[in-house]
């Protein structure tokens, strides 16, 4: 089974170490048929791709999952969502089609909030990012202190005002879309970014949320849906809609915002 779902609210300062635990302990709780290694210390069968940092919040997180024996995915989704803790919604669970889940997950689509920034300064800010050659940023890491180019991965970035005039307070929202990479440039690093070319410097922590992640394409900068091979072996009929246009179709439960086209 590949499983989407989403970390919301307190959640997003879960790390995946954190969620790991909670899912093992939500397998046991709602009696899943999981399957398990063999050897002196069996651990249950579940692959993460492409989690989201500790401290964002996403939508779009991925995991598979092997079991014993058969189960309809919407009784595993609906089974899992009752027992995993508030903030941690299981949105989706389909059977695996062949391929690597991993392989689809290649750009992200991230919403970013910037309390106290006004859309002009934002605005401004990331055209600065975008006509720069290279935007250098450090980070710590396993392997210790990195600097890396941030600016090559990133394919969109620009405000979404029609979000922005929602809120009466001073509030910019920055929509960013990234290619994964090696070394993976996160929101985080775009926002140390942003200040170091263009001094924007948000006077309260940034609220990150992932939107989406799966297929990138080239020509339109649209995020597909990653579980769309799946729709297609389960439903002859299905039709796969961007993610960018809300996964609409066969997928009501998603609540992906779109997000501008045509990078």
């Amino acid at each position: 089974m590949r499983v989407r779902y989403a970390k919301r609210h307190r959640m997003r300062f879960a790390s995946h170490r954190d969620i790991a635990r909670a899912l093992e302990r939500a397998l046991r709780r709602a009696e899943v048929p999981v399957a398990f290694s063999a050897g002196f210390s069996p651990h249950p069968k579940i692959s993460y791709t492409g989690a989201a940092p500790t401290g964002v919040a996403s939508e779009a997180e991925y995991f598979e999952l092997t079991l014993t024996e058969p189960l309809d995915p919407e009784r595993l989704r609906v089974r899992l969502d009752e027992a995993m803790p508030q903030g941690i919604d299981v949105i989706e669970a389909v059977p695996a089609a062949a391929g690597g889940l991993a392989d689809r997950l290649e750009a992200s689509e991230w919403r970013i909030e910037l309390p106290g920034v006004t859309p002009d300064d934002a605005a401004a800010a990331a055209a600065v990012f975008r006509t720069a050659e290279r935007v250098e940023v450090e980070r710590l890491t396993k392997k210790g202190l990195r600097r890396f180019d941030t600016r090559p991965p990133v394919l969109y970035l620009d405000v979404d005002r029609r979000a922005a005039i929602e809120r009466q307070e001073t509030y910019a929202i920055l929509r960013l879309i990234v290619r994964h990479t090696t070394p993976a440039v996160r929101p985080d690093d775009v926002v140390t970014g942003l200040r170091q070319v263009a001094g924007l410097a948000p006077p309260s922590s940034p609220l990150m949320t992932r939107l989406a992640q799966g297929p990138l394409d080239e020509a339109s900068g649209a995020i597909a849906d990653p579980l769309a091979a799946e729709d297609a072996a389960s439903d002859p009929g299905a039709t796969a809609v961007s993610a960018h246009t809300g996964n609409a179709s066969t997928r009501s439960r998603t609540g992906n915002v779109g997000a501008p086209q045509g990078l």
